[in-house]
């Protein structure tokens, strides 16, 4: 499949209805996945990092990051989105600027974590953090194609902002933009459900392994 079709099929896959998006690490484990019916893929920060012995949260380079995310394009035909973190800088350039680069890399989306890359995983202020989806957004409307940005409030999982705030979060980044799809990790399926009826946009809940 041409990257023109893996980016339409991984734009249409959040207007068609749930499911599941796997992290594979690297080549062997992408194929893999795609034999066994996977229909897009996502890198993972955590297990690139973990392959080469690092922490996550800021022990993988953008540069390598992007190196990552173009082995595993390269390994099936299936759309990839990369998981970056905070998008590998504070500012709102730098967010852009990662989106930018996703792009020419060939990935069919990306999440931007409102989390800053320090120890105890302190959020950005609101405005900040808005801000900084504001100008992820408007890096992928000029890509001149489906990119799916993937806005992340994780201070809820970090325990450093409760539901209310998240929501809020949430809310904020959904109204900026229809292709900028959200992604809340709540802990619990009770506090997920109840974020449901409050947003319009299709939603990704974050689940880890057990």
């Amino acid at each position: 499949m041409k990257l023109a079709a893996r980016h339409q099929a991984f734009h249409d896959l959040h207007r068609q209805g749930c499911f599941v998006i796997p992290n594979p690490w690297d080549r062997g484990s992408a194929r893999m996945m795609a034999a066994l019916g996977a229909r897009a893929l996502a890198t993972s920060s955590a297990a690139h990092a973990f392959t080469m012995g690092r922490p996550d949260l800021g022990g993988v380079s953008r540069d390598e990051a992007l190196a990552h995310a173009a082995d595993l394009i390269a390994a099936t035909d299936l759309p990839v989105s990369g998981d970056f973190e905070n998008g590998f800088g504070d500012s709102p350039e730098d967010v852009a600027e990662t989106v930018r680069l996703s792009g020419e890399v060939g990935l069919s989306g990306i999440s931007v974590e409102d989390t800053r890359m320090i120890p105890g995983n302190a959020p950005y202020a609101f405005d900040l953090a808005v801000e900084r989806i504001r100008a992820g957004v408007a890096a992928a409307r000029d890509l001149g194609r489906p990119f799916i940005l993937c806005a992340r409030a994780d201070g809820v999982m970090y325990g450093t902002y409760d539901l209310a705030e998240g929501i809020r979060r949430l809310q904020a980044f959904e109204a900026l933009v229809p292709i900028s799809f959200i992604s809340p990790y709540p802990p619990g399926g009770p506090n997920w459900r109840g974020c449901l009826p409050r947003r319009r946009n299709p939603s990704t809940p974050l689940q880890p392994g057990r």
